[in-house]
């Protein structure tokens, strides 16, 4: 009697690796996907004989290839492939051991923050170890089986360290897991020693058959759906926060039905700008420290919060500070239970679409007090009316204001455009001033506020939507921390619009620093000064000159006549271009209305300068109105 034995593959670690990724499918609604549908590199001794030999053996087509220029930033590019994605295709990132390992961390925390996915496949020192330490390796007295690698552990929603060939087979299976699952996406790594990425080893072919990851959509339980309703019926100032998980669940057209069924206006999280278009009679802007007046005047006096794939950060709750009716309840929409059992809430924990969806069919009869509509309405209009005063020129001759350019910005834009950005004090200004046009233009990261972000992250979202106009918004500060990857665009011929605004200094902070009596110390890119301070003569620093030598064409704007020929120059053109604008000062960085709730940044409790004694005065006031929701 013969037994026939089980088909296999002979391959090395890397080769089964990339073959294994390359059949690997989401599905959502009918539609299919290739969850990993291309590799971003840079290659050292730690992964060139393993994954880079891997990526020239498999060619291509079986793999596409990114050539990056710093790891941390081809980790942002992956991640705004994934979020322009969906989340239903992600990107892998591979480095060598050490440095280039290390680099992945910001990247890797900003992707777990945000719940999108990223693989990562950093090379590892030698599992047999032959030689000990080789290049770049750190020695851990106390611990054989640590390496730098181990600093992902924290940062990454699934880690596993490849010490034998036949171990990738359950570590991978367990990687496309996690990253299909909208509850537990994130950073995804797997270490690979160097010389396992190597090793041959006969694999199974079924481990190479193709395999479709269905992303789950679940439904709430039928008791807390009904509670829900009850809560909904009985409130008589309901305000629904839309977060990224609106976006994330495609739950957009969901939200707009229930809104336009119920009357609960609708505030958003930076995440959720753009769950409804800006025109739509229920939206009333951000929420929060960065949020608009209507918003936020709605939330002190709700009494129940429906919270839609929100985490409810600090600046959404205003520290919490904001939520200030006596009776106000919440009842959180989530597909965490982690995140849906915030502020003691009635959680519904499930899919945002369909429980959005159920909730209309629920409540088609009912709808908010007709003088509560009408008055969100008002409040809305009124603040559409201090928009416009934001963003209005009164003198095409002068530097604009960064008010001004976001103004001009938006007279150009249609819906098929795409804003990015993730830190200084644009964040701010884009929440409360941007009218987003439609469900995908507002794309700010602001879950870890990433300096740097903004310039990899847009070539990213270009590769996942050609032919759009996508604008990555930077102030010098970002700018200085990562152009790199203007080069990858100018390589891959990638038109990105990058737009930077020179205020001479970290102005955000600045302005953040003066609030919390530290004096704007030490932000502002300056000389130092005979009392040994950075207050003398701006630097000469000339960031367009230096956009133009990585290959950009480079568009300057020094008054809003310029500013406003040269970003239409910009959208019209087929190839990476910067426009280069100084803002009015360093000191009038915004022209939009003051923040609209509190933020909390501790003040030093005792200190001598007067600005700091003033500044905890203010701090006290402040922090007396913080409640816990229990």
């Amino acid at each position: 009697m013969s037994t026939t034995l089980p088909a296999t593959r002979r391959l090395t670690t890397a080769q089964a690796l990339i073959a294994f990724l390359a059949r690997q499918y989401t599905e959502r609604d009918g539609h299919h996907h290739r969850l990993i549908s291309a590799t971003w590199g840079i290659f050292g001794h730690g992964n060139v004989a393993g994954i880079g030999q891997a990526l020239v053996e498999s060619g291509p087509d079986t793999m596409p290839y990114h050539q990056g220029r710093n790891e941390q930033a081809m980790v942002h590019a992956a991640v705004g492939y994934a979020r322009q994605s969906g989340r239903l295709s992600a990107h892998a990132v591979t480095t060598s051991i050490g440095p280039g390992a290390t680099n992945l961390v910001t990247g890797a925390a900003l992707a777990t923050v945000n719940h999108l996915p990223v693989l990562l496949l950093p090379g590892d020192t030698f599992a047999t170890r032959p030689a000990d330490p080789v290049l770049q390796q750190l020695e851990v007295p106390y611990a054989g089986d640590v390496s730098v690698n181990d600093c992902l552990r924290p940062v990454s929603k699934y880690f596993d360290r490849i010490t034998r060939p036949e171990a990738l087979i359950p570590a991978a299976l367990a990687a496309m897991r996690v990253l299909a699952d909208p509850a537990q996406t994130g950073a995804v790594t797997l270490a690979l020693p160097q010389d396992v990425q190597a090793e041959a080893y006969d694999w199974p072919e079924e481990f190479f058959a193709e395999r479709v990851w269905r992303v789950p959509v679940p439904r709430p339980d039928e008791r807390e759906l009904a509670d829900a309703v009850a809560a909904i019926r009985a409130a008589r100032r309901p305000l629904i926060v839309a977060g990224g998980g609106v976006r994330h669940s495609r739950a957009e057209d969901a939200l707009r039905a229930l809104a336009d069924a119920t009357g609960i206006p609708v505030a958003s999280t930076q995440a959720g700008k753009g769950s409804l278009p800006y025109d739509h009679p229920a939206d009333v802007g951000g929420i929060g420290h960065t949020g608009t007046a209507t918003a936020d005047v709605l939330a002190r006096a709700a009494d129940l919060v429906i919270g839609v794939g929100t985490r409810y950060s600090d600046f959404t709750t205003a520290s919490s500070t904001l939520f200030q009716a006596p009776d106000v309840r919440f009842v959180n929409v989530n597909i965490t239970g982690f995140d849906a059992h915030k502020l003691a809430g009635l959680p519904l924990v499930a899919d945002a679409r369909a429980t959005l969806e159920l909730l209309t069919d629920a409540l088609r009869d009912h709808r908010v007090p007709a003088a509560y509509e009408g008055a969100y309405h008002a409040a809305k209009a009124d603040w559409e009316g201090r928009v416009t005063a934001a963003y209005a020129v009164r003198h095409d001759d002068r530097p604009p204001t960064q008010a001004q350019l976001l103004g001009v910005l938006d007279s150009l834009v249609t819906g098929e455009d795409i804003v990015i950005n993730a830190a200084g004090s644009l964040p701010g200004d884009l929440h409360q001033l941007w009218r987003t046009r439609s469900r995908d233009q507002y794309h700010v990261e602001y879950g870890y506020s990433c300096m740097g972000y903004e310039i990899p992250a847009a070539i990213g979202v270009q590769l996942a939507a050609p032919g759009r106009p996508v604008w990555a918004l930077v102030g010098d500060g970002t700018y200085l921390m990562n152009p790199t990857e203007i080069v990858t665009a100018v390589q891959e011929g990638l038109p990105v619009n990058i737009v930077i605004l020179q205020n001479h200094g970290y102005a955000s902070i600045g302005g953040l620093s003066e609030s919390v009596g530290a004096e704007r110390f030490g932000t502002a890119y300056r000389f130092r000064a005979p009392d040994g301070t950075y207050t003398g003569a701006p630097l000469p620093v000339d960031l367009a000159a230096n956009a133009a030598s990585l290959g950009l064409t480079v568009l300057r704007a020094k008054t809003v006549r310029d500013l406003r020929e040269a970003l239409a120059a910009a959208r019209a053109s087929d190839r990476p271009t910067c426009v280069y604008v100084e803002t009015e000062t360093a000191d009038t960085v915004s022209g939009p209305p003051p923040a609209q709730a509190w933020w909390d940044v501790p003040v030093a409790e005792t200190a001598t300068r007067p600005s700091a004694v003033e500044a905890r005065e203010e701090y006290d006031r402040q922090v007396a109105a913080r409640r816990r929701h229990l």
